[in-house]
């Protein structure tokens, strides 16, 4: 029997490098760090060539971001009871939020072109 609680519930499917996969169920609270630490306690059967030495290095990456230890799974507007894609890096730092399309918007708005008279 299905309860309310197993609908709110977020599958996502870790994606490594390696092109392995393995399902995970998380709640809308848990948040990057958590889920972190929950795969690195979980480590999977088959993924013991990239087992990492610290879940503090665990990254995950949705849509393209990397998201930071604090965001959770529900801020993301995730479809609970549907399965969401994420790939799970090991990378000691991460960029700063939106640094990249700051970057990107500086660089739009400059010109690098000069006029020889």
């Amino acid at each position: 029997m299905t309860t309310q609680r197993d609908l709110e519930m977020v599958n996502l499917r870790l994606i490594l490098v390696s092109g392995k996969t393995q399902d995970f169920i998380f709640s809308p609270n848990d948040s990057a760090t958590d889920i972190a630490k929950h795969v690195f306690d979980n480590w999977p059967l088959g993924w013991e060539e990239e087992q990492v030495s610290s879940p503090s290095i665990l990254r995950l990456i949705f849509q393209g971001r990397f998201l930071h230890g604090n965001v959770t799974l529900g801020a993301l507007k995730l479809p609970p009871g549907r399965t969401t894609v994420m790939h799970l890096v090991a990378r000691e730092t991460l960029p700063e939020p939106n640094s990249h399309g700051q970057r990107n918007r500086e660089k739009t708005t400059e010109s690098n072109c000069c006029l020889l008279l």
